[in-house]
């Protein structure tokens, strides 16, 4: 895209337009979906407790329902995550973002991260599946092995971050992942995205999704830039 031209419309496209405190109600995310529709936000990503809330308002729209899976610290039972996938994907859940299982992979335990992943991908029965880093825990290694393992086991996305692990994405973090996944996988970017610049700097670098809670914020800061349409 060329973003000299970029408009409200396809910057909206980019956006996961997300709500993921604890205190969240579903008041709260009743308005999260309307705002989506307003602004054909390309999907809404709550915690999988709230998929079927979204569902009642979205069933009708191409809006997706994104939930997170093994969230915020993705140190679940790899077989919990399974089973909240399913069941996240039987309420109408059409994408599943998951936290890999951080702690096994600073161990080198390898094989376990695959297929913590792996059976994420199973379940989700060809849902794409975003495979969360929780980049600002990780040494660039041990970011590069992850995405790794991610393509591996078959994850159509990596994802720099939950928010809640005290860093968010970066540049240099989107273009080390773009680096190891190629062709092979896209690439989310979230946490800390709250203005215009930033999130055109992620798109540039290889972001080709942006989860943010300030979508709308986005799109009508872009809509009042001089030029903008």
């Amino acid at each position: 895209m060329n973003l000299e031209n970029l408009s409200e419309k396809n910057l909206a496209a980019y956006i996961d337009h997300t709500l993921l405190k604890p205190e969240t109600t579903k008041l709260q995310v009743r308005k999260l979906c309307e705002e989506a529709l307003e602004h054909h936000f390309y999907a809404v990503c709550v915690n999988s407790g709230l998929v079927s809330t979204c569902r009642e308002i979205l069933r009708s729209s191409k809006v997706l329902i994104a939930s997170v899976v093994g969230f915020p610290l993705g140190a679940n039972d790899s077989a919990t995550k399974a089973f909240e996938t399913n069941r996240a994907i039987n309420l109408g859940a059409g994408e599943i973002d998951m936290v890999l299982n951080i702690g096994a992979l600073k161990a080198a335990e390898y094989s376990f991260v695959e297929r913590d992943i792996f059976d994420v991908v199973r379940a989700a029965e060809g849902k794409i599946v975003k495979v969360i880093l929780e980049t600002s825990l990780l040494t660039d290694d041990e970011k590069k092995k992850a995405c790794e393992l991610s393509v591996k086991a078959g994850a159509h996305f990596v994802k720099t971050s939950t928010g809640f692990g005290g860093g968010g994405a970066t540049v240099e973090d989107i273009l080390l992942m773009k680096s190891v996944v190629g062709q092979q996988a896209k690439i989310k970017a979230s946490g800390g995205i709250r203005d215009l610049e930033t999130a055109k700097k992620m798109i540039e670098a290889g972001a080709v999704r942006l989860g943010t809670s300030s979508g709308v914020a986005l799109v009508k800061g872009l809509s009042t830039q001089p030029g903008s349409y």
